[in-house]
């Protein structure tokens, strides 16, 4: 029997946090890591014009790899994207990534939390939903920040970040109100924890920094288990795990020592143009 095959999504290089968490539990897979970096950022498009790129997008990918479950490890794609690749795809499933509020509420000891997101994130409806359901006891901190994503990128390409920088775009998450202060703070974009090390250093005092990642593969594992697992023979050997990457750009050298670091090889894939593409 063939051995399951799982495609993990993301605008750039922010899924493997996920693809690794995937990869630990089902590493008998094939898996194809999917980063349109030729749309990267997502937090600068309009709504519409991102529905169109990443239902267009996966038409391709899924017609290339035939995946059994699609992981979007991407917050900003998730809580806009999710329903039309379900409506296009019916009977595939698709795991998605959104803030992990509940979970951080659950956990404050202050009842003090921030959700640190990309813009895009941060003013989605579907996020307010989550503060409103899960943190409504809570005074919740929404950051919006417009450069952390890129930052990331430049730390996975070897190239040098600041630490001003990354303070200025952490700085709104710690909140003190009297003897009480933030101690949950949610990385609800899948590039922030990479920088989780940096986090840490530049905090001007501890937190929880909450990544979703694990949970979001142990969905990923119940649904292929449902799905394909009972018809696979799990003895198969030596599955595949490729990159690809929507520019058609091979990656440099640094990057291609990254994404061996995660299991991966660079595979080609056709650049695709980052003007709206009707699927």
């Amino acid at each position: 029997m063939s051995r399951p095959r799982i495609l993990t999504f993301d605008s750039g290089l922010g899924g493997l946090t996920v693809f690794r968490e995937i990869a630990k539990l089902v590493p008998v897979a094939d898996h194809l890591y999917a980063a349109d970096d030729a749309g990267f950022p997502y937090g600068d498009w309009a709504a519409d014009d991102l529905v169109w790129r990443v239902v267009a997008v996966m038409r391709r990918l899924i017609a290339d790899f035939d995946p059994q479950v699609v992981c979007i490890a991407c917050n900003t794609a998730s809580t806009l994207v999710l329903p039309h690749l379900r409506a296009a795809f019916p009977d595939l499933p698709f795991v998605g990534t959104v803030p992990a509020i509940k979970p951080a509420a659950g956990r404050s000891r202050s009842q003090m939390i921030s959700v640190l997101a990309t813009p895009g994130t941060v003013m989605r409806d579907y996020t307010r939903d989550l503060v409103q359901a899960f943190a409504a006891h809570c005074r919740v901190e929404l950051v919006g920040s417009k450069n952390l994503a890129r930052i990331a990128e430049d730390f996975m390409h070897a190239r040098p970040v600041s630490d001003e920088a990354i303070s200025a775009e952490i700085a709104r998450c710690f909140v003190q109100d009297g003897a009480r202060r933030t101690d949950e703070i949610v990385l609800a974009c899948t590039h922030y924890p990479l920088l989780t090390t940096h986090f840490e250093r530049l905090a001007p005092w501890p937190v929880e920094w909450i990544d979703p990642a694990p949970a979001i593969a142990r969905r990923v594992e119940f649904v292929l288990r449902e799905k394909t697992f009972e018809h696979t023979d799990l003895r198969a050997r030596d599955p595949r795990w490729q990159a690809v990457f929507t520019s058609g750009i091979a990656p440099d050298a640094e990057l291609s020592r990254v994404l061996q670091s995660f299991g991966l090889t660079a595979g080609a894939f056709e650049a695709m143009p980052v003007e709206r593409i009707r699927a």
